[in-house]
């Protein structure tokens, strides 16, 4: 399957039909099963390239899966290694009795990259799994190489569940329509319940305080169309993270990683190996001794 050169902010039935093909092989992407803190869990995967770059690790935002992840993880696995567990009753991973937290997705997500044996992996989270990734690399550190929070949940100025609900209700009029049959489908399998009670989870976590303790180098990207995470928020979590620098993709809205991938997937590379690596995506990008530099605006 081969995936068209869009402009950001688009979502086609090339990449719909990508979403949607697990746990069939598709586009070098395969499904596999392990059993993970006692669940069947499972990861759709890339695979190696044969070099020795870092993995990745892409992790879903709370109402979804590895689906909508897909054609970033395409657009990574011409370098690197990448890897899209399901969480915990998200996707086609098992269904414990109860939604879990950020800290035992966490943990969970601790457990997975054990089961893998995976050396210090570049952990990207997007929206909730930002979430997620944030309190695993401010707790285990020595399992993360770099961190990339996208469209990072949750702004305190839209801290509770009518906040956040009404955001991506808002959020939805700038997305690609395409993306509604791999949003309904993951609700079916994660359950209307779980998916509420992970909303909860999510505005009453103060992220801020593991955002204080990472230490690894840090991307905090969105899209410019942002309204779930909108880029005065993504400055503030940039600011509490000691490496962190932001970029903003022009014309994306919150579902920037799968409406965006070429851009994300380059934005990552440069955080991998800034020395070599160029990115096209970006509108602007600004480090954190506040230096700022236009990108390449191609799209």
């Amino acid at each position: 399957m081969r995936l068209r050169r869009r402009a950001p902010g688009r979502f086609g039935t090339a990449e719909l039909r990508l979403a949607l093909a697990a746990p069939r092989p598709a586009a070098g992407l395969t499904s596999e099963w392990r059993l993970v803190d006692g669940l069947r869990t499972h990861t759709r995967r890339s695979r190696n390239p044969g070099s020795d770059a870092p993995p990745v690790v892409l992790v879903h935002g709370l109402a979804v899966s590895h689906r909508y992840l897909t054609p970033l993880a395409v657009e990574l696995s011409t370098t690197h290694p990448v890897y899209v567990p399901d969480l915990p009753g998200f996707g086609l991973t098992e269904r414990p009795g109860r939604a879990y937290d950020v800290g035992r997705h966490a943990a969970f997500l601790a457990a997975w990259l054990a089961a893998y044996r995976l050396p210090p992996a570049c952990l990207v989270g997007h929206s909730f799994g930002a979430e997620v990734v944030a309190a695993l690399a401010a707790r285990r550190p020595s399992v993360v190489r770099a961190v990339v929070l996208a469209g990072p949940t949750s702004d305190p100025a839209a801290r509770s569940r009518r906040g956040l609900i009404g955001r991506w209700l808002l959020d939805t009029v700038a997305e690609a329509p395409l993306q509604a049959p791999v949003l309904l489908r993951d609700v079916w399998d994660a359950r209307p319940w779980r998916v509420a009670a992970t909303v909860s989870h999510s505005v009453r976590n103060p992220v801020e305080e593991d955002l204080v303790r990472i230490t690894a180098p840090t991307l905090v990207l969105g899209g410019a169309r942002d309204t779930v995470a909108p880029p005065a928020w993504r400055t503030e979590v940039a600011r509490l993270i000691p490496r962190a620098r932001t970029a903003s993709v022009p014309r994306a809205a919150h579902n920037v990683v799968a409406t965006a991938p070429r851009q994300v997937a380059g934005a990552i590379r440069v955080l991998l190996t800034p020395q070599t690596a160029k990115v096209e995506p970006c509108a602007s990008e600004t480090r954190r001794s506040g230096s700022s530099a236009a990108a390449s605006a191609a799209s």
